[in-house]
């Protein structure tokens, strides 16, 4: 308790001494920082100019987007501009400021992540009720729930960290203000609640991780039902590519927050902070959005047919239903002709039939 002096600045980790280096490290830097901004920026234009796009799936897409921006916005610039300036240094209101929106995106994140794959659930496991379930009212309340959490969350955790006292010193072993990193530097006797809200949240979000795997679970199950090897394949190359993102978000994130902080080098600290911070970013536009047939239609690169969109305008939903079933034929080509959409729901649910897994 002796050496419990005010702390008005952090020094965050820096990559190397060496000028060469750090110019190296700010020019890898911004190439990431370019391909995740120019990637998710694209995307978000495309679903706000395209109103085929206005749909609850798309309508979460975007909300990841920006949430993608705000998270990679809130670490890498302030990295690159330290390597650029050769200096380490954060204000204490700046690291702050850091910790509370890293955060704040990072549960805003996760909760959207867990709201996707049950709007994935019920448009792949039950088409009919999509529209009914997942109505405006109902998808924006669910959006608006994953800010509002993230907030909440952040404010809460954010406070806690810089409620304490720090005794180890002002430097952060880690390119960012990350708050175990930070907790390393507090007083022995000081965070234990803390900790105890750190275990508390990874408890929490594996929980919301086992909802999302029962949920994949569930439509693989709806999945492996299909007659179509096309749709099987259509189906697991983009559903598997989701699931692998949100694991190695979730895993990594995981081992930052819960690793032994003495036993743990800042390489590995490092490597583990790009993969969970960094990385999710500068894929996610490629793995949900440039594979989207939907998407590149915004892009004027062709467009699914309306009857796709009857349900959810996604294409999970689609592989639900066999194309070489000949009453789905039918009734695709009676609803492009028509476009009696309601007719069209009211035939399906009089013809069980109609769906080849049934």
């Amino acid at each position: 308790m002796s050496n419990q002096t005010a702390v008005t600045e952090f020094l965050l980790l820096g990559f190397s001494d060496v000028r060469e280096l750090q110019i190296l490290h700010f020019v890898v830097f911004l190439v990431l920082y370019l391909i995740s901004l120019l990637g998710n920026l694209l995307i978000i234009t495309a679903i706000a100019l395209d109103r085929h796009l206005h749909t609850p799936m798309y309508f979460f897409l975007m909300n990841l987007y920006i949430i993608d921006l705000g998270s990679i916005s809130v670490t890498i610039p302030k990295s690159m501009a330290n390597s650029l300036m050769n200096t380490r240094k954060i204000s204490y209101s700046g690291c702050i400021v850091q910790a509370f929106f890293f955060v704040f995106f990072s549960a805003a994140n996760f909760v959207l992540l867990t709201i996707m794959a049950y709007d994935r659930y019920i448009a792949i496991c039950q088409p009919l009720h999509y529209e009914m379930v997942m109505n405006r009212r109902t998808f924006v309340q669910m959006a608006s729930s994953a800010w509002i959490s993230g907030i909440f969350y952040s404010a809460l955790h954010t406070g806690n960290t810089f409620a304490i006292s720090f005794c180890g010193g002002n430097m952060v072993d880690q390119f960012f203000c990350e708050i175990p990193q930070l907790l390393k530097l507090a007083c022995s006797d000081s965070y234990r609640f803390e900790v105890g809200f750190l275990i508390f949240s990874v408890c929490l979000a594996s929980s919301c991780f086992v909802f999302i795997i029962v949920s994949y679970v569930q439509i693989f199950k709806a999945v492996l039902r299909i007659h179509s090897k096309q749709g099987q394949h259509k189906a697991f190359s983009t559903c598997l590519p989701h699931l692998f993102v949100i694991s190695l978000f979730i895993c990594t994130g995981t081992f930052a927050y819960l690793k032994p902080t003495s036993s743990s080098t800042s390489g590995l600290n490092v490597m583990v902070a790009v993969v969970y911070s960094v990385l999710p970013p500068m894929m996610n536009p490629i793995i949900y959005g440039m594979r989207n047939k939907e998407i590149k239609g915004g892009f004027g690169g062709g467009r699914s047919s309306g009857f796709g969109r009857v349900f959810g305008d996604t294409e999970f939903s689609m592989c639900v239903l066999s194309w070489e079933c000949p009453y789905v034929i039918f009734l695709k080509g009676f609803y492009e002709r028509f476009g009696q959409k309601g007719l069209l729901l009211t035939m399906i649910k009089e013809c069980k039939r109609c769906f080849c897994m049934a």
